[in-house]
């Protein structure tokens, strides 16, 4: 009897172990999306598109709580899934351009190469990765883009696309760092 009630105890506190956060709980670190254009979704539902976005990011937004970002919880030096739990994607609807190089359409998932000046933005085909999974052999395009200084800090990491004469821009912000990657298309 003592051995059927301990193996029901273990059994309980095992399963309670792997129990998965409930549905109503928030994330600490919440996915969000942004479009090119701004709002997309919102203008198609009121009838004022009539052709695909140029871009979606979908990415978490990991929180500052005092904690040191930049060359801290995100090292210099080394990838970054440019986010928290999965990494960050980014589809494009139609060919793009950034950089000198033609991004085909499609999606892709974006790491970062961060230093106090630079970053290195990473293009990868490997899709749906939780955590920093990172194949290098699926890159696809690195550019560098230098990095701007907030005058106030961000508190959540957030990425959202700016219209431009000559396509867009995805901005993305956290702590007092800035970083625009110009896309052409």
């Amino acid at each position: 009897m003592m051995g059927k009630i301990f193996l029901a105890l273990f059994s309980l506190i095992t399963l309670s172990s792997f129990a998965q956060q409930k549905p109503t709980d928030l994330d600490k670190s919440p996915m969000d999306v942004s479009y090119s254009p701004a709002n997309y979704p919102i203008l198609k539902m009121d009838g004022k598109v009539k052709s695909a976005p140029v871009a979606r990011v979908v990415y978490s937004r990991p929180q500052k709580l005092g904690r040191e970002i930049f060359g801290g919880i995100v090292a210099y030096d080394k990838v970054w899934r440019m986010g928290a739990n999965e990494a960050t994607e980014i589809e494009f609807f139609k060919n793009v351009k950034i950089g000198s190089k033609t991004l085909d359409k499609g999606r892709y998932t974006m790491y970062g190469i961060c230093t106090d000046t630079m970053w290195t933005i990473i293009f990868n085909t490997e899709k749906d990765v939780w955590g920093l999974y990172y194949n290098p052999k699926k890159d696809v395009l690195r550019v560098n883009e230098p990095v701007q200084k907030n005058d106030e800090p961000v508190e959540a990491l957030t990425m959202y696309f700016e219209d431009t004469t000559s396509g867009t821009k995805l901005n993305i912000l956290w702590d007092t760092t800035k970083v625009s990657l110009p896309i052409n298309f």
